[in-house]
């Protein structure tokens, strides 16, 4: 993953600590399902993410091409 899509992913992550899984600010966010989320990183690049109950811990499953997204 290049550099700039890295901190990117790292602004995200930062975003999800301090506001919860719910980002519509960023591009292409989406819920995908009850607990799971989405939103692109860069042009090419998605992350995506569950928030398991409500809880405070959310978990980034996937960073990567949007060709290989498991959505």
């Amino acid at each position: 993953m290049p550099d700039l899509v890295q901190e990117s992913l790292a602004a995200l992550v930062k975003d999800l600590g301090d506001k919860g899984p719910v980002q519509p600010g960023w591009p292409n966010y989406s819920k995908l399902g009850n607990e799971d989320y989405h939103c692109h990183i860069a042009k090419k690049w998605v992350a995506c993410w569950y928030c398991k109950d409500k809880t405070l811990l959310i978990e980034v499953y996937y960073a990567g091409s949007r060709e290989n997204a498991p959505y």
